[in-house]
């Protein structure tokens, strides 16, 4: 089957659905999930999204954001991240995101490494309601279609132009051609064996970027957060929000003892942690809130009060058992600053990409807000220089083995994985 449209966007996540809205009405739109729309990491996100709260808090916010990630960030990406931050949260809330606010203030919160309070948030599940304000604005636009349940096996691409992806649906071959395609297909939690990311995420974008000679970046770098529920009954780890941290939880050692400054950055949390896993020969350390009024943790953290209790820990009152999980991925499709990666007309945003604004650690809450800002510049790129390309159809390969297309695929980013961290073959699940 071949269909066509103006622009192709792969993935659904916070960066996929905001590139959709801010690209032109008149334009053909096609959107693809792996699964389902809402099996995405941006479902899963409970913190919040870093913005700097005025014009003033711009040089902090970037400093913050400079060593998180021990200053090997990109510190023009960083600029921009940090600049256009606020106009960003406002077209949220134009698009109908409901942030928490007191007598109608936008409240913010505070978590690891920030040096003041500047996250705004919707209790502790901000990134499910980003994703249904997006999703319920990308069902009434007539020029979106969304494919669900729809994998990407390759790109189309001739002389180091993109001109579309190949993709299998209920054991049959789609080839959809485009004038421009955005890969937005997420992280690679789904290689690792602990991890709080989506299962599904098994960095098919970054896999057919390499496998089509697109610069890759930084493929090293991968996040662990400190503080993911330790539970060996979970397929994937459930994320204990760096939020509750940022609103006073302490973390404690088998001992009961406090051993760590629990608001550092979470290279530096992770590590202590390790060290304390080490050292006493117990699988996990633990965090606890029960020094907090009850009613307002039960308010504030409705999500992880009700996901632990279902496990039998009453947060509060019991200690959270938690260890350092996989948790993000800075590195990826090397792009510019508005998201063009190396191949012609193909754009990269989200955490696919590599826009070099997180360094070598990211800074809490900033990923939501990486996807909104170069996703949005994306879309604006798109916009001007549409009008100039036209599609051209051929004939691509034809797969007839899906299955071993997308083992290929995961072989491809698990060898690239292993050269730069061959500390980390014994967390992945296809080593």
């Amino acid at each position: 089957m071949n269909i066509e449209c103006d622009v192709l966007i792969v993935g659904t996540g916070i960066a996929g659905l905001y590139t959709a809205l801010n690209l032109r009405e008149d334009l053909k739109i096609i959107l693809v999930s792996k699964s389902k729309l809402t099996d995405t990491n941006t479902y899963l996100a409970q913190g919040g999204i870093a913005t700097a709260k005025n014009v003033d808090d711009i040089p902090f916010f970037i400093e913050d954001t400079l060593r998180a990630g021990n200053y090997k960030n990109k510190i023009e990406a960083v600029n921009v991240l940090a600049t256009e931050s606020i106009d960003n949260i406002n077209k949220l809330l134009q698009l109908g995101v409901e942030f928490d606010r007191s007598c109608g203030v936008l409240l913010y919160t505070k978590e690891g490494a920030h040096s003041t309070n500047r996250i705004v948030h919707h209790k502790d599940y901000t990134g499910k309601a980003v994703a249904d304000s997006l999703i319920n604005k990308i069902k009434k636009k007539k020029n979106i279609n969304v494919f669900e349940e729809t994998v990407l096996v390759d790109l189309i691409a001739s002389d180091n132009k993109c001109i579309g992806g190949i993709f299998t649906k209920e054991n049959k071959q789609i080839n959809i051609f485009s004038k421009e395609t955005v890969l937005a297909t997420g992280g690679i939690g789904g290689l690792f064996k602990n991890s709080t990311n989506q299962r599904t995420l098994t960095g098919d974008g970054l896999a057919v970027a390499i496998k089509n000679g697109v610069r890759v970046k930084d493929l090293g770098y991968i996040q662990f957060h400190p503080t993911a529920l330790y539970d060996n009954k979970d397929d994937r780890r459930f994320l204990i929000s760096e939020s509750l941290r940022g609103e006073g939880a302490i973390l404690l050692n088998s001992k009961g003892e406090r051993f760590v400054d629990e608001l550092l950055p979470r290279d530096e949390v992770s590590a202590k942690i390790y060290d304390e896993i080490k050292k006493t020969n117990v699988p996990h350390v633990y965090l606890s809130v029960a020094h907090l009024n009850d009613s307002y943790v039960k308010n504030r953290f409705p999500k992880i009060y009700s996901e632990c209790l279902k496990r039998g820990i009453d947060i509060t009152k019991d200690y959270i058992p938690v260890a350092p999980a996989q948790h993000y991925f800075m590195g990826g499709i090397d792009v510019d600053l508005n998201s063009k990666t190396s191949m012609k007309n193909l754009y990269a945003v989200g955490e696919v990409a590599c826009t070099g604004v997180h360094g070598d650690n990211r800074l809490a809450s900033n990923s939501l807000l990486e996807g909104l800002v170069f996703s949005k510049r994306a879309a604006e790129s798109i916009n001007k220089e549409i009008n100039s390309i036209e599609i051209n159809i051929f004939n691509p390969k034809i797969i007839y083995d899906f299955e071993k297309a997308k083992r290929e695929n995961i072989n491809i980013i698990v060898e690239e994985i292993k050269k730069k961290r061959w500390d980390l073959k014994d967390e992945l699940i296809y080593y």
